[in-house]
C-alpha cells in the first residue's frame, strides 16, 4: 500500500471515529432532553415514545376518513366500491374545485388538535399532521405542480403571528417535493369569522375575497394547484379559492385539509 493510500485510509478512519463520537454525543443529549422534558401526547399530555405524537388512546379517538369516499368531496361513503364514486351531494351541488381530501372528521380529538394549533400556538404537531395529509391526499398530491395555502387576512395574520395553512403547506411541500407558493393567493378583504354562519352566509362572506397577484399569475397559469387548509366546513372557502385560481388560468385545483365537517348521519365504517 502506498503512503498516499495509507494517508487516505487513516483520514477515513478518523472521519468514521469522529462521526461515531458525534452520534454518541447526540444520543446522550437526546436522553438528557427526554429526562428533563419528556415527550408528551399532543392532546392528553400523557407519556409517549417520541415528540409530536399521540398516545394510543388519543390516536384511537381520531376518526380517519378512509375509502370508500366521494371522489369529488372526499366525504366517507356508507357502502364499499371498487370504482370511483361521486356522492349525491356532489352531483346535486358540484364544487368549483376538482377534488377534496381530508385526513379525518372534524370532531373529538381532531378538533382539539386543530384548536391547539390555531389558537394555542402549538406547532409541535405540524410534522405529524403533514404525514397524515400526505397519506390521505396521495392521489391529489400526485400530479400537483404547486401547493398554495388558504391565506389569512392581514389583521388576523398579525394578531395570530402565523398562518396554520401555510405551516402545513410548507411541511407537505417539503415531504412531497412540491414547491409551495404561500403568496400566490391573497385575501384582498377582511371577512368576518365563518364560525356559526350557514352555508349560504359562508358563500357570501368569502365571495370575491381572494385574488392572485399579478406577479404570481405565471406560476398559477396552466398548473395543477393543490390548496391546503386546516378544515373544510361547507366548502365555501375552498370554492372561493378554487374559483379565483381557475380564473387566473389554473388547469386543475384540488383541496387537501387536515379535517372536514361530515354530516353526523353519515355512518362510520
Amino acid at each position: 500500500m502506498s503512503e498516499q493510500t495509507q494517508d487516505i485510509a487513516r483520514a477515513r478512519a478518523g472521519q468514521g471515529r469522529a462521526s461515531r463520537f458525534r452520534a454518541r454525543c447526540a444520543g446522550a443529549a437526546l436522553k438528557v432532553a427526554d429526562f428533563i422534558l419528556p415527550p408528551l401526547c399532543l392532546v392528553c399530555r400523557g407519556s409517549v415514545q417520541g415528540y409530536g405524537g399521540l398516545c394510543a388512546r388519543c390516536w384511537s379517538g381520531v376518526d380517519f376518513i378512509e375509502p370508500p369516499r366521494c371522489d369529488r368531496l372526499g366525504i366517507p361513503l356508507p357502502f364499499p366500491s371498487d370504482e370511483l364514486v361521486v356522492s349525491a351531494s356532489a352531483l346535486a351541488d358540484p364544487p368549483v374545485y376538482d377534488r377534496a381530501r381530508a385526513v379525518a372528521r372534524y370532531d373529538g380529538v381532531m378538533r382539539e388538535l386543530i384548536h391547539a394549533l390555531k389558537y394555542g400556538d402549538r406547532h409541535e404537531g405540524v410534522a405529524l399532521f403533514a404525514r397524515w395529509m400526505v397519506h390521505a391526499g396521495a392521489d391529489v398530491i400526485e400530479g400537483a405542480d404547486i401547493i398554495v395555502p388558504v391565506p389569512l387576512a392581514r389583521l388576523r395574520l398579525w394578531s395570530r403571528r402565523f398562518n396554520q395553512a401555510a405551516l402545513l403547506a410548507r411541511a407537505i411541500g417539503k415531504a412531497a417535493s412540491i414547491p409551495d407558493r404561500p403568496f400566490a393567493l391573497k385575501r384582498i378583504r377582511r371577512t368576518p369569522s365563518q364560525v356559526g354562519l350557514s352555508a349560504r352566509q359562508r358563500r357570501r362572506n368569502v365571495a370575491g375575497a381572494f385574488r392572485v397577484p399579478e406577479c404570481w399569475i405565471r406560476d398559477v397559469a396552466d398548473r395543477n394547484v393543490l390548496i391546503i387548509d386546516d378544515v373544510i366546513t361547507t366548502g365555501a372557502t375552498a370554492n372561493a379559492c378554487a374559483r379565483t385560481l381557475k380564473r387566473a388560468g389554473a388547469a386543475r385545483v384540488d383541496v387537501l385539509a387536515l379535517a372536514r365537517v361530515v354530516d353526523p348521519l353519515t355512518p362510520r365504517l
